[in-house]
């Protein structure tokens, strides 16, 4: 079954002109991430990074709400060994199985080679700041209010906030973060680095959220896609290295169809039209 035919519980799939909105929605409170949400994710996100018809995901949540994170009552069967039995070894590699399953469906939305875009309104607590985390650009309304809360639920972090946070905020707003637990507002996300811009609105975030992805998908998509992976390998990695990778990324997927149809608009003075190829 393609995700073309799929029918979802956790989560809705739209397509519109190269751009494919996902949108949270349950079916827990808050779009609470149960068990539906950490199955369907890693699939959906596998197929939309094959899909050469989609060059821009946005990612936001139903209601007034991005997600209020783990689902944790749902989740108990699934995380037993964290809560009772022998917690002998058995036990306790299912366990570190089941985390890995869990962390796919935040790792599949990092690898995905298409641009992806969090529409951020209302609470993004615990799972869902796992989330925006694996985006490549995070905007927000000024309802917004994000919460790393593992800690005070004594549970250590481990969907990718930790791993992802840093490159993104820097070390000690990530540890300041996790240490506390605490919650911080729009404002801060922004001083912080964490979105990029805050809207007043929900109504002026969607919008925004759909004019970028409208704009990354006018624009060569492997030439953009090159460029998130050129981006992604550099990260931590010596200059000199990434100048080099570069370099050898443009000798091997310089010469395409889009770059002469880029040439042609431009000398004719009419818009380009990209094929991807």
């Amino acid at each position: 079954m393609s995700e073309n035919d799929a029918t979802y519980k956790s989560l809705t799939l739209e397509r519109r002109d190269h751009v494919a909105t996902v949108t949270l929605c349950g079916p827990g409170k808050g779009n609470a991430m149960g068990p539906e949400f950490w199955r369907e994710m890693p699939p959906l996100f596998a197929a939309l990074d094959r899909d050469d018809d989609v060059r821009a995901v946005i990612i936001r949540g139903s209601g007034v709400h991005f997600s209020y994170g783990l689902d944790l009552m749902r989740m108990l069967q699934d995380l037993g060994p964290a809560f009772g039995g022998t917690n002998l070894a058995k036990e306790r590699t299912a366990l570190y199985d089941t985390i890995g399953e869990m962390q796919l469906a935040v790792t599949n939305v990092a690898r995905c080679r298409k641009p992806v875009i969090a529409a951020i309104a209302g609470w993004c607590i615990g799972g869902g700041l796992d989330l925006i985390a694996a985006c490549d650009v995070r905007i927000c309304s000024s309802d917004a209010r994000f919460s790393l809360r593992e800690t005070k639920l004594a549970i250590v972090a481990d969907i990718g906030s930790l791993q992802r946070l840093p490159a993104i905020i820097g070390q000690g707003r990530t540890r300041e973060l996790a240490f506390t637990g605490k919650d911080i507002d729009a404002g801060r996300a922004m001083q912080i680095g964490l979105v990029n811009d805050v809207f007043a609105d929900h109504e002026a975030l969607f919008a925004a959220a759909s004019e970028m992805a409208h704009e990354i998908a006018a624009n060569p998509p492997l030439a953009v896609q090159g460029a998130k992976r050129v981006l992604n390998w550099g990260q931590g990695r010596p200059l000199d290295d990434a100048l080099d990778h570069v370099a050898l990324w443009n000798s091997a997927f310089l010469q395409s169809n889009d770059l002469g149809e880029a040439l042609a608009a431009f000398l004719e003075r009419r818009p380009p039209r990209y094929s991807g190829s």
